[in-house]
């Protein structure tokens, strides 16, 4: 039985732990023994144990939340895998991959670095990255742009995430969130689902709701997710957030609802999805609402034209940073049923023909097992 050791730097549950956590099912049933290395303690190390996976501690980051230095991290690392002894090693982010390029090289493990970051990367990141034996790009757009600084395009291939159809699928609104947030049952609902951050656009989606809020009184917007980063930045971008969302003509018409665990059901309460990143390698939620049969209006950026490519007509893709679109899509979905039906019907058979996790995790494991070769 094969030793997979899976690495992880951050202790949440993110788009990139979540894709990897939905592989581990098959993965086990294929025969490897896996090995989950991330910090000791928050929700990824809760959800490893309800789980009921192997959950090896290494810290990589001090009590104040900064990342230890890349020597100590290389260090702990090697000790690590010289304990449990995996036959395959699979960094499971771009940052993570290139502390661990240098170490399984070093220890003489085989190594997989997971690439889930559209950045640009110094020449020590790019060679660093490039002493893995294989590297994946979540996206064609991920792959071409760090190979076009310099990593290496034969060990790199493309690896589409993948969705379980059976978490995400259509199912009728209950009305359980109008009854939750106290909205009348006329209230359309539209969802922004994503990390408070700069990069996922949350700033230009309420942009986008000032001005459809003459328009369309009764739409109210959830914001889904949690700031991750403690950057002086990233606390003043969520405080921005909620100051936006307090005024006029918001007030009482943004809810935000944090980290969520509902999100296959919550999606499908929703008239609407929207996703304005500025940027996005491969977006987790954009698979989960298309899986769900969702109306979805994405902003046309990395590789979220692989996921609804214009032919299979599954999303209305916008311009990034271009409010007006947004609100300009939703305003035309709200007064036409069977173009938002139709959406999302498309969308469900986009995700089905294209990104069913059972797939997704067969092609990772018939690269284990040529990686092991």
């Amino acid at each position: 039985m094969p030793r997979l050791h899976i690495l992880c730097e951050y202790p949440t549950v993110l788009g990139g732990e979540r894709s990897m956590l939905a592989t581990l099912p098959a993965v086990a049933a294929a025969g490897f023994e896996v090995m989950i290395a991330a910090p000791a303690s928050g929700t990824l190390a809760r959800t490893l144990c309800e789980r009921g996976l192997t959950h090896v501690a290494w810290q990589t980051h001090d009590d104040g939340g900064t990342r230890l230095p890349l020597p100590q991290l290389r260090s702990d690392l090697s000790t690590i895998v010289r304990q449990t002894r995996p036959d395959l090693v699979h960094a499971n982010s771009l940052s993570v991959a290139r502390i661990a390029g240098p170490v399984a090289v070093e220890n003489g493990i085989r190594s997989i670095g997971h690439l889930r970051d559209i950045i640009k990367l110094t020449g020590q990141a790019i060679d660093d990255l490039n002493q893995h034996q294989q590297l994946i790009a979540v996206s064609a757009a991920t792959r071409n742009f760090l190979v076009g600084q310099g990593l290496d395009a034969q060990k790199c291939l493309v690896l589409h995430n993948g969705v379980d159809l059976h978490e995400f699928h259509p199912r009728p609104p209950s009305g359980y969130l109008h009854g939750e947030l106290g909205l009348p049952e006329r209230a359309k609902l539209i969802a922004v689902v994503g990390q408070l951050g700069l990069r996922k656009g949350t700033d230009v989606a309420l942009s986008a709701a000032q001005r459809i809020a003459g328009h369309a009184p009764d739409v109210h917007w959830l914001v889904v997710g949690e700031r991750t980063s403690n950057k002086a930045e990233s606390r003043d971008f969520e405080a921005r957030l909620h100051t936006v969302a307090a005024q006029p003509p918001l007030a009482g018409r943004v809810h935000f609802l944090g980290r969520r665990t509902d999100v296959a059901q919550l999606l499908c309460e929703c008239t609407l999805m929207v996703h304005a990143a500025r940027q996005e390698p491969l977006g987790r939620v954009l698979l989960e609402s298309a899986a769900c049969g969702s109306a979805i209006i994405a902003t046309n950026v990395g590789g979220t034209p692989e996921i609804f490519p214009a032919d299979s007509q599954a999303a209305i893709l916008v311009p990034p940073n271009d409010p007006g679109a947004i609100a300009k899509a939703a305003l035309q979905l709200f007064g036409d049923e069977q173009r938002r039906m139709a959406l999302g019907a498309a969308a469900r058979i986009r995700a089905e023909t294209a990104f069913d996790i059972r797939d997704a995790a067969q092609r990772l494991i018939t690269l284990y097992h040529n990686v092991l070769a």
